[in-house]
């Protein structure tokens, strides 16, 4: 998955048509407002949509993704013209990918008479998986997210939910007889200058773990992965340092954030942690 600040796509339309029947009726998000207070975002939330999105071995894969769509808001002006940005998405029909965020952004810009626009996608991703010895295929399921902003500037932020397991290697250490592990999620966002693939981001968070996760396993890699886990012990700190120092090695990167969140089996809470390089504020 790549992204490309200067895409080359035309624009889909120059203007979004306004409906006929508008014509001489009041336009009341135009109307004044003398409270003197802009808001940083406004517009339409929970949309479910379709998208393409890049796949590094079928070349494209389609899913439904949820939508969020914001601009600023001016402080004279009373509200944002909501319609606006259904009919922007609605000229992407089938077209809605990582390569026109930035010209969809420019789009609400433009039509929405915005200084800033955002555009946040989220939506499930499939890969198919091979079970460590019976060789089992499956297709297992990845949450991830495309968050883009547009103000003077472009900005985007690629984001995944990795799900792992984890041992503890207290208990490990502790205990006579096996050691408790958990389910855990590991999420990363991650900015970057040049292709990263999604299948690519998802490898290099679960090499972090104790073991992976699957969504069919045979009983000889239920025995694997359980032994797999035991000899890898690891507590949330040090899956997100693990994760850290993955990423840490991939020159593209130029920031990331990587949170991990420990569903404890035998604890009434979750085990957290989280990591963010560089400083937002030393970026330049």
């Amino acid at each position: 998955m790549s992204i490309n600040n200067n895409n080359g796509f035309s624009r889909l339309a120059s203007r979004v048509p306004r409906s006929s029947s508008e014509a001489g009726l009041a336009d009341m998000q135009k109307a004044s407002d003398d409270r003197n207070i802009a808001i940083d975002k406004v517009g339409v939330k929970d949309i479910h949509y379709p998208i393409v999105v890049m796949d590094k071995s079928k070349e494209q894969q389609q899913t439904v993704a949820r939508i969020n769509m914001y601009v600023d808001l001016p402080h004279h002006f009373k509200g944002t013209h909501m319609s606006r940005f259904i009919e922007i998405l609605n000229q992407y029909h089938g077209q809605v990918s990582i390569d026109r965020m930035n010209t969809m952004l420019s789009d609400m810009k433009q039509h929405l008479e915005a200084s800033r626009a955002h555009l946040e996608l989220e939506f499930p991703y499939f890969i198919e998986k091979q079970a460590p010895v019976s060789g089992a295929r499956s297709l297992m399921e990845y949450q991830c997210r495309m968050v883009g902003s547009l103000g003077e500037s472009y900005d985007f932020i690629l984001g995944v939910t990795v799900p792992m397991t984890s041992l503890c290697p207290c208990s490990r250490e502790i205990s006579d007889r096996g050691a408790h592990n958990q389910r855990s999620a590991v999420t990363v966002e991650i900015r970057y200058t040049d292709h990263v693939w999604l299948e690519d981001l998802i490898e290099w968070v679960e090499e972090c773990g104790s073991a992976p996760v699957f969504a069919l396993l045979k009983r000889e890699d239920e025995k694997a992965l359980t032994e797999q886990a035991y000899d890898n012990p690891m507590f949330v700190e040090d899956v997100v340092r693990a994760v850290t120092q993955r990423l840490l090695k991939a020159p593209e990167v130029t920031w990331f954030r990587v949170a991990c969140e420990n569903f404890e089996s035998i604890h009434n809470h979750s085990a957290y942690a989280m990591v963010e390089r560089p400083d937002p504020a030393d970026r330049g």
